[in-house]
C-alpha cells in the first residue's frame, strides 16, 4: 500500500474562540493538510521555533474544508503543550504536520456515531463528510455544559441523541446505556465510536453483538506520532502488537485486544 502523503506547515491561525471554560476552537490555514486530511486522522502540532515542549502534540481533527484550505481542531486544555496553545491569538502561526494515521472508512448507508467527551472531535469530521447521507449521533457528557457538540451536530446529522451522567441534557445515563435501543431500531450499517476506553469497548461489544460493523478510535499517548518511538504501541486479536499513529487510530472493533 502507499504512503499517505504528509506534510509540515506553517498553518496561520484564522480562528480562535473558547467553546466552554478550557475547550476551544481553532481554525488554521493549511491548504495541503486540508486537501489531504480524511475523518479519524489527525495532526501533530507545536508552536514553531520552540524548544518546550519539544515534541508536538497529538490533535485529532474536527473539520476540514479543501476548498477554503482550513482545518479545524477542538481541544481541552490539559498540560503544558496545550496551556501554550491556549495563548495563540489570530494571526500567529503553528508549526503542523500531517494529516497522519489512518481514518475511517465511511461506508454507505445509515450510521450511528457514538462518542463520548473529546472524543466526539473526529466524530464531527465524519458527520461533516457523510453529508447528505443519513447520519446519527449519540453524544454523551458528564454534564449539559460538556454538551456544546449538540450544536455542532444538528447542521449535519439527522438525529442527535444525548445522554448526560446527572440527567441535566437528555438522557440519564451514559452512551452505553442508551445505545441497545438505538440498534434495535435503528437500522444502522455501521457504528463508529471515539472516546474513553471503557466506553468504546462496550460500545463494540453491543454493537457486534447486534451484527453491526465498528470502528474505533483509540486514544494514545504519543510522542513521535509516525510509529517510530512505539510509545502508542496496543495489543490486537490475532497476537500482535499495533502503533495506533501509524496503523490507526481508527481499527476494526474486532480486531482490538481489549484487555
Amino acid at each position: 500500500m502507499a504512503e499517505k502523503k504528509k506534510f509540515v506547515e506553517l498553518a496561520s491561525i484564522l480562528a480562535h474562540e473558547p467553546l466552554i471554560a478550557g475547550v476551544y476552537k481553532l481554525v488554521l490555514q493549511s491548504p495541503r493538510i486540508a486537501a489531504a486530511c480524511q475523518p479519524g486522522q489527525f495532526v501533530m502540532l507545536r508552536q514553531p521555533w520552540w524548544t518546550d515542549p519539544f515534541l508536538r502534540r497529538p490533535l485529532s481533527i474536527a473539520g476540514a474544508v479543501a476548498e477554503e484550505g482550513t482545518v479545524t481542531l477542538i481541544y481541552r486544555v490539559v498540560g503544558h503543550g496545550t496551556e501554550l496553545l491556549e495563548a495563540a491569538r489570530v494571526g500567529d502561526r503553528l508549526d503542523m504536520m500531517g494529516p497522519l494515521g489512518r481514518g475511517f472508512a465511511l461506508a454507505n448507508g445509515r450510521l450511528l456515531l457514538v462518542g463520548g467527551g473529546m472524543g466526539l472531535a473526529p466524530l464531527l469530521f465524519a458527520a461533516q463528510r457523510c453529508c447528505p447521507a443519513p447520519v446519527d449521533v449519540l453524544a454523551g457528557g458528564r454534564t449539559s455544559d460538556e454538551l456544546f457538540w449538540v450544536k455542532l451536530f444538528q447542521n449535519v446529522c439527522d438525529q442527535v441523541h444525548v445522554t448526560t451522567d446527572d440527567g441535566s441534557l437528555g438522557s440519564c445515563g451514559t452512551c452505553v446505556d442508551a445505545l441497545p435501543q438505538l440498534l434495535r431500531h435503528g437500522g444502522y450499517e455501521g457504528v463508529l465510536t471515539c472516546g474513553p476506553r471503557p466506553m468504546m469497548k462496550r460500545v463494540a461489544e453491543l454493537a457486534l453483538a447486534a451484527g453491526v460493523p465498528t470502528q474505533v478510535s483509540l486514544e494514545e499517548h504519543m510522542a513521535c506520532g509516525l510509529g517510530v518511538c512505539l510509545s502508542c504501541t496496543c495489543g490486537a486479536k490475532d497476537g500482535g502488537t499495533r502503533q495506533v499513529c501509524k496503523d490507526g487510530p481508527v481499527f476494526p472493533a474486532a480486531e482490538v485486544d481489549w484487555t
